[in-house]
C-alpha cells in the first residue's frame, strides 16, 4: 500500500469505515481456505461483510450459511472455456441457477464456504475473477457487449477495458473506497454502457487536435441510482484512448481521498460531485492527470437500453451476431452448457452478456445462422420473444437478498407473461422490477419501474406490494421516471398494470414510444387512470 489514509483520524467515521481501517477487504481471500476447512460456524459475524470484497454475499437468512457469488465479466465478453467453467460451477455447487445481472456479471446462489476455494480455483484457471464484484471497491467494468464487432462503435474498446480492469484488479491502493464504485467504458454511439448511471463513464467523442480528427472519449461522473438517484455530469475534458487509465486512476483517487466516509447513505461519488460541481472536480482531476484537452464532439446518438435481439451483420464481412432473450436473466446450467456448445459449433465459442440480462452469440458466419436458430433450445431462449417478456428486468429479490422486501424474479416473469396474453401495444414497454430502494433492477430508467414495498392490508396485516413509476430513459442525457401515487398489493399487480397499459395503448399516438407518450401527456392523466383502476380493483389499497 503506497498511499496515506488521510481520513483515518476523522472522529466521525461510520462503523464500516472503522472496520476497514483494521483490515482491508481483499484480505478476506487469505482467510477463505481456513474458513472452508473449519466450516461456516468458524467465521466471526463481524467478518461476514468482508466477504463482499470476494464477490460473496450471504443469502437470506444469513445464519443458514449460503452465499451468493458474483463473477465479473468486463464488457460482458466470455470465451468458450469461461462459459463452460461458469456452467460447471452452477451445476456442481449452485443448484443449476445461472443469473445474468444488469451489470453484465454472472451470479450463483446456494454456495457454501467449503466449496469456495475450488470455485475460485476454477475461475482463476479461465481468467475470471470475483475480487471486487461487491464491496467498497471498483466493481465490474461494463461496456459495449459488441466491442470489436460493432458497426456503430468508434473503435474497439476491448484493449482499453482490459487495461483499466487489470490495473484495478486486486489493487489494494483502491480497495478501500467510501462505497461501491462503478465504471462504464463504451465507444458505441447507442450508449451501450448506460453512461449516466455510473460513477464514471467514458463515452465516445471526437476532437480535432493538431489538424487531425482524433477518436476518444468524453467523461461523465457522479451517476448512480439507489434511493437518491443522480445522472452523471460531463467534465470538460477530451480523453485519448491511451489516457483512459490515467483519468480513471485520477477520478478514483479523488473518490478515495475526498469521498464522504461519515454516513454510508451519502458516501457514493455522486454526492461529492453534486457538492463540488464539475468545474471544481475537473480542477482536482487535472492535478492528477496533468493537462487534458477540452471537450470535443460527443458521438452518442441514442440509447438502445441494452437490447440486441435478432440477427445482425458485424463489421467483419460475412459474420453476424445474434441477440437472444433470457426471461428475467435466469438460465439453467444445462442450458448454459448447451449454449456454449452451440456457440462453438456455429461461431467461435464466445457469448456476450448484456445489461438487459440477455446474451449475444457473435461471430456466426452467414451460412451457419439458419442452423443455429433451428436448435431446440432457442424455443424458450428466443430472438423474437413476446413483447413484455422481451423488455422485462428484475433484481434478485427476497428469494435470496437480505435487503429485498418482496419477491421479484419469478413475479416479474409472471407479470410479463400475463401482460403478453392480455395487452396489445405497438411499441416495446420496458418494465423493471426491484425489491427495495437500492434498485439493482434499475427501475429509475425504465418506462415503467415497479418497486417493492410492504403495506398494511385491512385483512392480511403487512403484505408485499409495489409502487409504480413511469417515464424513465437514458436517451439524450437521461431522465428518471416519476412516481405515481398508490400502492398495489402484489396479488393485484398484474391486472392493475394490464388496465394501465390498456389505457396507454388506447390514448397514445401510433408508433409513439412510451417515454414520448409520458412526456407529451404528463403524469396527471396516468395518475387519474391509476386512481380509477385502484378504486375498482384493489379494495385493500392505502394511498
Amino acid at each position: 500500500m503506497s498511499y496515506v489514509k488521510t481520513w483515518a483520524t476523522n472522529e466521525k467515521l461510520n462503523k464500516t469505515e472503522l472496520k476497514k481501517l483494521e483490515k482491508d477487504g481483499l484480505k478476506i481471500f487469505e482467510d477463505i481456505p481456513a474458513y472452508a476447512k473449519n466450516g461456516f460456524d468458524s467465521i466471526p459475524k463481524e467478518e461476514w461483510d468482508l466477504f463482499k470484497w470476494a464477490g460473496l454475499y450471504l443469502q437470506r437468512p444469513k445464519e443458514a450459511g449460503y452465499f451468493m457469488m458474483r463473477v465479473k465479466v468486463p464488457s460482458g465478453v466470455l470465451n468458450y472455456e469461461q462459459i463452460k467453467a461458469l456452467a460447471g460451477i452452477s451445476k456442481d455447487y449452485g443448484r443449476s441457477i445461472f443469473d445474468i445481472t444488469t451489470r453484465q456479471a454472472i451470479q450463483f446462489h446456494w454456495l457454501t464456504i467449503e466449496q469456495i476455494p475450488d470455485i475460485l480455483e476454477r475461475l482463476q484457471k479461465v481468467g475470471l475473477s470475483t475480487a471486487g464484484a461487491c464491496g467498497d471497491i471498483t466493481r465490474n467494468i461494463i461496456g459495449n457487449p459488441l466491442a470489436g464487432i460493432d458497426r456503430d462503435e468508434l473503435f474497439d474498446t476491448t484493449p482499453v477495458v482490459k487495461e483499466v480492469f487489470d490495473y484495478f484488479e486486486r489493487n489494494e491502493d483502491f480497495s478501500n473506497l467510501p462505497r461501491k464504485y462503478k465504471i462504464s467504458i463504451s465507444a458505441s454511439i447507442h450508449n451501450a454502457g448506460h453512461a449516466e448511471i455510473n460513477d464514471v463513464a467514458f463515452v465516445p467523442a471526437i476532437k480535432e487536435l493538431n489538424g487531425e480528427i482524433v477518436k476518444g472519449f468524453h467523461v461523465k461522473v457522479g451517476g448512480g441510482l439507489s434511493a437518491a438517484p443522480h445522472l452523471a455530469q460531463t467534465i470538460d475534458v477530451f480523453v485519448k484512448k491511451e489516457r483512459v487509465k490515467d483519468v480513471a486512476i485520477g477520478i478514483t483517487t479523488i473518490f478515495r481521498d475526498f469521498g464522504y466516509r461519515e454516513k454510508r447513505h451519502r458516501a457514493r461519488l455522486k454526492f461529492l460531485v453534486a457538492d463540488w460541481g464539475v468545474e471544481k472536480f475537473k480542477e482536482k482531476l487535472l492535478e492528477y492527470t496533468g493537462p487534458l484537452p477540452e471537450k470535443g464532439e460527443e458521438q452518442t446518438k441514442d440509447w438502445n437500453a441494452g437490447y440486441f435481439y435478432g440477427v445482425h451483420p458485424q463489421k467483419q464481412e460475412g459474420l453476424n451476431y445474434i441477440g437472444f432473450n433470457v426471461p428475467v436473466g435466469r438460465l439453467d446450467a444445462d442450458e448454459v452448457f448447451e449454449i456454449a456448445e452451440i456457440s462453438k459449433k456455429y461461431g467461435n465459442g464466445e457469448i456476450r452478456t448484456c445489461n438487459s440480462q440477455n446474451f449475444i452469440i457473435p461471430n456466426v458466419p452467414n451460412e451457419n445462422v439458419e442452423a443455429l436458430l433451428n436448435e431446440k433450445i432457442f424455443e424458450r431462449i428466443t430472438i423474437n420473444p413476446p413483447k413484455f417478456t422481451a423488455y422485462s428486468v428484475s433484481c434478485t429479490g427476497i428469494e435470496f437478498c437480505n435487503l429485498a422486501l418482496v419477491e421479484t424474479k419469478e413475479k416479474m416473469r409472471r407479470v410479463a407473461e400475463y401482460l403478453d396474453k392480455h395487452v396489445a401495444i405497438d411499441v416495446p414497454v420496458r418494465i423493471h422490477m426491484t425489491g427495495c430502494p437500492n434498485s439493482c433492477g434499475q427501475r429509475q430508467i425504465a418506462d415503467i419501474g415497479v418497486q417493492g414495498i410492504k403495506m398494511k392490508s385491512k385483512d392480511k396485516g403487512m403484505v408485499e406490494a409495489f409502487e409504480i413509476y413511469v417515464g424513465g430513459t437514458l436517451h439524450d442525457g437521461g431522465k428518471f421516471n416519476e412516481k405515481l401515487k398508490g400502492k398495489v398489493e402484489s396479488s393485484h399487480l398484474e391486472p392493475v398494470l394490464k388496465d394501465l397499459l390498456t389505457y396507454v395503448a388506447a390514448t397514445k399516438l401510433p408508433g409513439e414510444s412510451f417515454y414520448d407518450y409520458v412526456n407529451r401527456v404528463g403524469i396527471a392523466p396516468l395518475q387519474t387512470e391509476l386512481d380509477h383502476i385502484l378504486g375498482n380493483v384493489v379494495e385493500s389499497v392505502s394511498y
